[in-house]
């Protein structure tokens, strides 16, 4: 007499059909330790739990990125190295301070940025009641820059109280009321207020200089007689005295002729570049003919 067939899939408790996927939580497990669902459960939960929240930070971040963008470079404000892109229509310059302390300047935020200076930043006050009442500012054309925490020079990394070792007034290591290691009312390296790495440029503003008193350069005795002729162009700043400086050659002739025209130059006499009515450093380039007649 056969047995009667039984169906197993049928005859499988729920725990027993998902024992071979997950023996573990629906078994009686394969070590000598009693299983726990109350583990997994939990383990579950905290999983979901962090996979939630991953979400909805992201989710945060991606709504508020201005908000968060702000907080950010509220903490550092970072214009390293004080250096604006080359632009037909914007100046450059700079400027710096200090009040001649022993320490470096202090590490800080930029104050007011404005066309024209009434008062130099400062960190430590030696005044605390001036007759002029008004917000320290340095002589800067309009950037987007956040305007919070303590004066100082952003690229200083002292943080004790110090307006720092330059002289003029302002912050930093250089002179005239601004903010860095150049001169003027500017900030960073640089001459006449402005911010960048050098001199003011023709345009934006700014006049060019002329030509006041320009004696002809001497002909080197090499190029003489090799009937040598041509033009230097030399890179000169032409300082708010009207004199020359920091002359290097742009373009060489050679033969002994661009010392002949760097030692022209220099004493040559102009009428400084103007911006806004007021003498102003500018970077021009200046050619130099030798021509034999």
């Amino acid at each position: 007499m056969s047995e009667p067939v039984v169906n197993k899939s049928q005859a499988l408790t729920p725990a027993e059909k998902f024992d071979p996927v997950l023996p573990t939580l629906f078994g009686d497990g394969y070590g000598i330790y009693e299983v726990r669902r109350s583990s997994f459960v939990i383990s579950f939960l905290l999983n979901t739990l962090f996979v939630a929240s991953a979400v909805a930070i992201g989710s945060y971040a991606w709504q508020n990125q201005q908000e968060i963008k702000k907080v950010i470079i509220g903490e550092s404000i970072e214009i390293s190295p004080y250096i604006m892109e080359s632009a037909k229509d914007t100046s450059g310059g700079g400027g710096g301070g200090g009040d001649r302390d022993k320490l470096q300047a202090t590490k800080g935020a930029l104050p007011k940025l404005s066309k024209q200076q009434i008062v130099p930043p400062m960190v430590v006050v030696r005044n605390d009641s001036p007759k002029l009442a008004a917000p320290p500012e340095v002589v800067v054309p309009q950037m987007n820059l956040p305007q919070i925490g303590s004066l100082g020079d952003p690229l200083s990394k002292v943080t004790l109280a110090s307006n720092g070792t330059g002289s003029g007034g302002g912050i930093g290591s250089g002179s005239g009321g601004g903010v860095g290691s150049g001169r003027g009312p500017g900030v960073g390296p640089g001459w006449g207020g402005g911010i960048g790495g050098g001199a003011y440029r023709v345009g934006g503003g700014v006049s060019a200089p002329r030509t006041l008193y320009a004696p002809d350069p001497e002909y080197s005795e090499e190029a003489r007689k090799a009937k040598w002729q041509g033009t230097v162009v030399l890179w000169v700043v032409i300082g708010p005295d009207g004199r020359p400086r920091d002359v290097r050659v742009q373009r060489s002739l050679g033969m002994g002729l661009d010392e002949k025209a760097i030692e022209a130059v220099r004493s040559w006499k102009f009428e400084p570049a103007k911006k806004d009515g007021q003498p102003v450093a500018v970077q021009v380039n200046v050619e130099v003919n030798f021509r034999l007649y």
